[in-house]
């Protein structure tokens, strides 16, 4: 039975009428007559009553006009989806983010996609940090991630989406909690927590920071993820400094005071690097870059505004 077969059946079931279908269906009536008999003789039953004056359905088919109508339009959609995820705008997005992004960039992200791209799927991969975002992403665990510049390793595009000022975290009752303002130099003698990671973009930041001030930074702790990390500082076992999107995670214990001189962190969108242009390349990825990097820029285009 071929979808041709169905599709010139329901034809004849709709109108009732051979030339009424065959002028529908731009096929000549004696083609359709014969491609009709061709799918009565395959499945041994008589799908029409046929006089001089009327043709009309008998039981069987009708029920093959049900489940014809069904079967064309999951063959329909089925081609839409299709077409849809060939040119991008639907299907499974893998994105992963680092612990911060997910709370400060995460429901912008999301609103974004489903406003835009409504087909497209996201399933989020949280708290990841750019070494193992950068190594999904080659793997193709990921398909998009939002990382702290520079990528490690090769193979990893990216565009930066924002800039955050590093900030100071410290327990309730340390010291410089009562400080509106604190400068680098203040931290010379204090304890630091910083990531286990290795390749922390923000310890890295936190390091430029430090050397800038005069000194190298004491680290005596290290946590995996920042939740870890604040809970560290408000035990008093050190202070830290994080990116500004930190004080989206507010926590007993902990207060955050801006630092005149702590510098920056990048975030970037970052994806698999196409081998060429008819390799790797994934037109999702490139339709959702597309919609979010410039969203995401202009309203990190529009906070600097506020800020100045």
């Amino acid at each position: 039975m071929e979808l041709r077969h169905l599709r010139y059946f329901v034809a004849v079931a709709d109108t009732c009428h051979f030339g009424q279908a065959a002028e529908q269906l731009h096929v000549a009536q004696p083609a359709l007559s014969y491609a009709i008999r061709q799918l009565e003789t395959e499945l041994d039953v008589t799908l029409f009553h046929r006089t001089t004056r009327q043709v009309s359905l008998t039981p069987a088919g009708e029920f093959l006009r049900a489940e014809a109508m069904r079967i064309l339009a999951g063959v329909d959609d089925a081609e839409r989806g299709v077409r849809r995820i060939a040119r991008g705008r639907g299907g499974l997005l893998r994105l992963g983010l680092t612990g911060t992004a997910a709370f400060s960039h995460l429901p912008r992200i999301a609103r974004i996609v489903k406003r835009e791209l409504p087909d497209v799927a996201l399933e989020i991969h949280a708290d990841m940090l750019t070494p193992d975002q950068c190594d999904s992403l080659r793997t193709g665990a990921l398909d998009l991630g939002l990382l702290r510049p520079p990528a490690v390793g090769d193979g990893v595009e990216m565009t930066v989406i924002d800039t955050e000022s590093l900030v100071l975290a410290v327990s309730a009752d340390h010291r410089l909690a009562a400080e509106p303002v604190v400068s680098m130099a203040d931290l010379r003698t204090e304890p630091f927590i910083g990531y286990a990671s290795r390749d922390s973009a923000v310890n890295e930041a936190v390091l430029r920071s430090c050397r800038r001030a005069g000194f190298v930074p004491n680290r005596e702790h290290t946590a995996a993820g920042t939740a870890v990390l604040l809970a560290l500082v408000a035990a008093d076992l050190g202070i830290a400094v994080v990116p500004e999107s930190v004080r989206a995670l507010p926590l007993d214990g902990v207060v955050f005071r801006d630092l005149l001189d702590g510098g920056t962190v990048e975030l970037a969108l970052a994806w698999k690097r196409a081998v060429d242009r008819e390799g790797l390349a994934n037109p999702l990825v490139d339709a959702v870059v597309g919609i979010l990097a410039p969203a995401l820029g202009r309203e990190y285009a529009g906070s600097l505004e506020e800020i100045l």
